[in-house]
């Protein structure tokens, strides 16, 4: 088995959210996004509900019915992996339309392709508590 941490891992973490975001709070460019899954090797669980595919992926992203999105990023913490990819935490805080702000986790793993990368996972939950 060949380990190759990639040792810019820090600066690629960083770099992926900064561009996924932008595409992703624009309406406008929000479905580029599905450039950046795999047909059949990505994953994206959305407040709990788990879909597999770009196309499937795509088809959440479309579903998603908020126009404005204001984003605090508190923190980008990234980790090398054996297989040169990339896992990502994202902690912050947001706010879609007229709905009041909402701390959220977002996890991502780059999985390595040619000399680039595509969304492997991809995991999103507001930070919200039912104490009921």
């Amino acid at each position: 088995m060949s380990i190759s941490l990639n040792p810019q891992y820090s600066d690629i973490g960083k770099g992926f959210v900064t561009q996924y975001y932008a595409l992703f709070d624009d309406p406008n460019q929000r479905n580029s996004l599905v450039n950046m899954y795999n047909n059949e090797l990505s994953f994206m669980t959305f407040e709990g509900q788990q879909v597999q595919g770009a196309t499937k992926i795509l088809e959440k992203l479309q579903s998603l019915t908020f126009q404005k999105i204001n984003r605090i990023i508190t923190a980008v913490d990234s980790q090398p992996m054996f297989d040169g990819g990339v896992l990502i935490n994202v902690l912050g805080r947001l706010q879609t339309d007229g709905d009041p702000p909402h701390d959220y986790t977002q996890t991502f793993i780059l999985k390595p392709i040619g000399n680039s990368f595509f969304v492997q996972h991809d995991i999103f939950r507001l930070a919200l508590h039912d104490m009921a």
